[in-house]
């Protein structure tokens, strides 16, 4: 099995000419690589994705900037009712919008139709959304997401070239307190109870690519749990975005995961299985199904993102075994052209 490199150490992600600096590539707890990207032009791809999990439902934003164009979705599903609302605005070419080189920083997009404000003060992100067009309805959404600096994180650089590359940053189990009003109906959140994830993407990617995530964040009893796996996209690189948060503690996976689903029905249950050893056997079971497509000329994209529970077994390091049972998350298959 091959360890992947762990990096301890603040480093940047890019050399002086734009090129990935070696001295990036592996993973680590924190934070500490800085997304220095530059050149690549009309190349580079640079998202915020937060997903909030309520008891009663999930809220989702997105600012995404993919060079020639700022892309950003907001999303809410409720659970019981299974009601789900999606808004999309493109901004084309977003000049004038600033992505942070930080994983740790504020995010901002508006036009006439959305205002989404990410801001960080320091030790929060206050996520604030506005639109009086979300399906005929009137969207606010405020809610604050507290960091603990004692709370690790995936952090991982995945080297396709020196010209193609990576970091992403899964930062899970973050406490989520406020709420969110779509029309008449408002959902609240707890910091007691409820958690946001965040995936955060810098890099430069090949111009075809698939991939599978799968990733939950939430409390088990006494016990919050954060679990983040993906395949196919990192084949080959020597690194994965593999690991699982007990309690604010990470372990790391470094052999890859296979999902194993039925692409002619999704909602049939899922597995994530290790594919050396049983350090992870897990099942996802869907309540529901998210299809995304965009088509901007130049860039396609297909997603089908499912909403379920995850159960079943990851082992730690010491071999210690973490059960998981009916923890709320999502899986995803997904085709771009970038």
């Amino acid at each position: 099995m091959n360890k992947e490199r762990e990096l301890t150490s603040p480093v940047n992600l890019c050399d002086e000419q734009g090129k990935l600096n070696h001295e990036s590539i592996g993973w680590a707890r924190k934070p500490i690589i800085t997304s220095n990207l530059k050149g690549h032009y009309f190349r580079k791809k640079r998202w915020n994705y937060w997903c909030v999990f309520g008891q009663e439902a999930l809220f989702s934003a997105t600012v995404s900037h993919l060079d020639y164009a700022l892309v950003c979705f907001v999303y809410y599903l409720e659970y019981e009712t299974k009601e789900f609302y999606e808004r999309t605005i493109v901004i084309p070419f977003g000049n004038s919008y600033k992505m942070p080189d930080t994983v740790l920083g504020s995010v901002e997009a508006i036009n006439e139709d959305m205002g989404i404000f990410f801001f960080w003060d320091g030790r929060h992100i206050h996520l604030k959304i506005s639109t009086d067009n979300f399906g005929g309805e009137t969207l606010h959404a405020d809610i604050k997401i507290t960091y603990r600096e004692e709370v690790e994180s995936l952090n991982v650089v995945i080297p396709w070239s020196d010209e193609k590359f990576q970091f992403t940053s899964k930062q899970q189990c973050l406490p989520a307190e406020g709420k969110f009003t779509v029309g008449n109906k408002t959902f609240t959140f707890h910091k007691e109870t409820d958690s946001a994830v965040l995936d955060y993407g810098r890099g430069d990617w090949p111009r075809n690519i698939s991939w599978n995530w799968g990733m939950a964040s939430g409390w088990q009893g006494k016990d919050s749990i954060g679990v983040n796996f993906g395949s196919k996209w990192t084949d080959g690189t020597g690194v994965t975005e593999n690991a699982f948060l007990l309690n604010g503690k990470l372990t790391k996976v470094h052999e890859p995961v296979e999902f194993l689903f039925f692409p002619d029905n999704m909602m049939k249950e899922w597995e994530i299985r290790s594919t050396e050893t049983d350090q992870v056997r897990l099942t996802f079971t869907p309540f529901f199904k998210r299809k995304s497509k965009t088509n901007l000329m130049i860039v396609k994209s297909e997603m089908v993102q499912l909403f379920g529970h995850y159960n079943g077994t990851m082992k730690k390091s010491n071999g210690e075994m973490v059960k998981v049972v009916k923890l709320l998350g999502s899986i995803e298959d997904h085709i771009a052209k970038w």
